[in-house]
């Protein structure tokens, strides 16, 4: 399940999932957690979004859908969202990063296991808020020049954050990190292809 809080790239996100054989919807984020609840998902993305968490009216997710013991995903917008919510702290950047960064990978984790990048490559921000301050039972997996929490993960509830897009072909290895939370982290069989859909 794809949450969209406003992303241009939201149908990007949906075609990369799909492309590894894993069937996945977009829906708005204001989706109730008792919905995301009967529509059962294996795993969930938060997408990002040109709005700011510290505007007031900006898009929010309901808290009970990260209750629902569902793995999740959090993209740019979305990271910061929960960083918001859950504890941490977030900050305008006095200048928006946009455009490639180098990143480097700090610690093992399930996300960069496909693929064969060396711990350091090319990903791709767009951003003009930052995470200052992670919440609590959060750490980091990778980092960059502009953005020391890059990647993080809530281990004990599977909840993931990238402040970069995996999206776009811009970034080295996204695809294969989009494939391994559906299909490692998820546990999605990649079953689905357009054979079986008809």
């Amino acid at each position: 399940l794809i949450l969209d809080f406003g992303s241009q790239y939201k149908q990007l996100i949906a075609r990369r999932i799909r492309e590894c054989h894993v069937y996945c919807e977009i829906h708005p984020h204001r989706m109730s957690a008792a919905d995301v609840r009967a529509f059962a998902p294996a795993g969930i993305v938060l997408s990002g979004s040109p709005s700011s968490v510290l505007d007031a009216g900006s898009p929010q997710l309901d808290p009970g859908v990260l209750r629902l013991g569902v793995p999740v995903l959090a993209i740019c917008y979305g990271l910061q969202l929960l960083a918001h919510d859950l504890g941490g702290r977030v900050e305008r950047t006095e200048q928006r990063e946009y455009g490639r960064a180098p990143l480097r990978v700090e610690r093992d984790d399930v996300l960069f296991t496909r693929g064969d990048l060396a711990p350091e490559r090319v990903v791709w921000m767009s951003h003009g808020d930052s995470v200052l301050a992670l919440p609590e039972g959060f750490e980091v997996i990778a980092t960059s020049p502009g953005s020391p929490f890059a990647a993080v993960r809530d281990p004990k509830r599977r909840i993931f954050g990238l402040q970069f897009h995996p999206e776009v072909s811009h970034t080295e290895g996204g695809a294969a990190l989009l494939a391994a939370f559906a299909r490692d982290v998820c546990g999605c069989s990649g079953r689905w292809t357009m054979s079986a859909f008809v």
